[in-house]
């Protein structure tokens, strides 16, 4: 039932001095309203958080030196977007603080629910805790944006209606099902999709009142539909017991049930030919919960 990620990952030695949750999330609408023009697409989009994740651990170095002990099939290390963010905090508070940092998958590559976006913003908000280096969720938002358009949500921590490239956010309180999320198994490049000539560029402009009472669409969906048939498949067979839809760029599809039970009953139906998950909704992340645990304690 559960779709595990491949990746060589080397746990800590010692127990790591602070260990927090990378969570997924789900794009519930996805419009593109336009595009800008140095090529950034313009969205409409409702994030919401999943309580399920990926794991980090942060030891600190006084050398300066930034080492991530998981390698990634296919990602170099210095390309890893927990390295560039970590570096990325270095360089703006200007620390000569170093980290050691091993990383827990879960959440899978390409699958349209923010796991590299995730780790960057966990790594921001993980970091600057560890270090001390005292920067607002709001600074370190701005930050994140330089490493992708979902990382600010993730900083932010709150399911929130994104607007522009994903940047300007409205916090909401939405209700918190629970969730399938097949993973169908391929891995979605966000650029093809969004350098498709099919794709929708054009959607009206909308507003948080018609997208809760209508609940949208994804503009990406037909595209992925077109270029990924194990997408269009999972999405046939998910649709014969719950209404499926495509996240982000994908490849992961979800459908929300009333309780957990329902849920885990499809993914037992649908186990021997999608692999899935079962997950409940979250406003707040698993990411925020933790933080707010360890400044309390």
């Amino acid at each position: 039932m559960h779709a595990q990620c491949q990746n060589s990952c080397s746990q800590p030695n010692t127990t790591a001095q602070l260990s927090l949750p990378a969570p997924a999330k789900l794009n519930l609408m996805l419009h593109i309203v336009g595009q800008r023009a140095d090529g950034y697409h313009l969205l409409e989009t409702l994030f919401q958080f999943l309580d399920y994740a990926d794991t980090l651990h942060f030891n600190p170095r006084n050398d300066g030196q930034i080492i991530l002990h998981t390698q990634i099939a296919g990602v170099p290390h210095d390309d890893n977007l927990i390295v560039r963010a970590a570096r990325l905090l270095q360089q703006h508070t200007d620390t000569g603080q170093g980290a050691d940092i091993w990383l827990d998958k879960k959440l899978p590559v390409g699958g349209g629910i923010g796991g590299g976006s995730s780790n960057a913003a966990t790594t921001l908000v993980g970091l600057n805790h560890l270090w001390s280096t005292k920067q607002t969720l709001e600074s370190l938002a701005q930050l994140g944006l330089s490493l992708g358009a979902d990382v600010p949500v993730f900083v932010m921590g709150k399911a929130a209606f994104a607007q522009g490239v994903g940047e300007k956010l409205q916090p909401l309180e939405l209700p918190e099902p629970w969730y399938i999320v097949a993973v169908p198994p391929v891995s979605i490049s966000t650029a093809k999709v969004f350098s498709d000539k099919c794709l929708t560029r054009d959607t009206p402009l909308t507003n948080i009142r018609t997208v809760l009472k209508q609940s949208g669409h994804n503009d990406c969906q037909a595209v992925v539909e077109k270029r990924y048939p194990d997408v269009r498949n999972a999405l046939i067979l998910l649709n014969k017991y719950v209404e499926a839809r495509l996240t982000g760029t994908g490849s992961c599809i979800f459908g929300s049930l009333q309780n957990k039970k329902q849920a885990v009953n499809i993914a037992t139906q649908i186990s021997e030919s999608l692999p899935s998950f079962v997950a409940q909704g979250a406003n707040t992340s698993m990411l925020h919960r933790e933080l707010q645990n360890l400044t309390e304690n």
